[in-house]
């Protein structure tokens, strides 16, 4: 009786997402330049990289992504969450097998669930110049008087 219990938690366990998948992933990050500052938010602690750099992300976060560097706007790119193929095969599993914790723990923690897009790559445009100010527009001169006529 042993035997078959651990046979059939295997195979429910077999079928979880957290358990074939993980419930964190690597997130690949890069840059046109290179050598930019990338702040990943939504972490339980916020993280800076400087571009190419990976990060590894809990799949149910809500994860944002701001690029900067001098000379450059400064972009923000939000990652959504998608169940990609083999997410929805695991949670299939669970329901397949009846592995109704299963589905709540990958519920929980998102092992269903991939960050797109992955990898995130951001093109960064040149920031304006600032413009000098235009100089104050001139006031206009009276006319002049007309001079005097002297009648000769």
């Amino acid at each position: 009786m042993r035997s078959f219990g651990i046979v059939a938690l295997s195979v429910m366990l077999g079928g979880c997402a957290s358990v074939t998948r993980g419930t964190t992933e690597n997130i690949s990050i890069s840059s046109t330049p290179s050598g930019v500052e990338a702040v990943v938010s939504g972490m339980e602690v916020p993280t800076t990289c400087t571009t190419p750099c990976s990060v590894v992300v809990k799949r149910n976060a809500d994860i944002s992504i701001t690029f900067q560097k001098e000379g450059y706007e400064p972009q923000i790119v939000p990652l959504s969450r998608d169940i990609p193929t083999s997410g929805a095969a695991g949670f299939a599993g669970n329901l397949l097998l009846g592995g109704v914790v299963g589905m709540g723990v990958d519920a929980a923690t998102g092992a269903a669930t991939d960050h797109k897009p992955n990898p995130v790559i951001a093109t960064m445009q040149p920031s304006a110049p600032a413009r000098a100010r235009p100089p104050a527009p001139k006031k206009p001169r009276p006319p002049a008087a007309p001079a005097p006529d002297t009648g000769t």
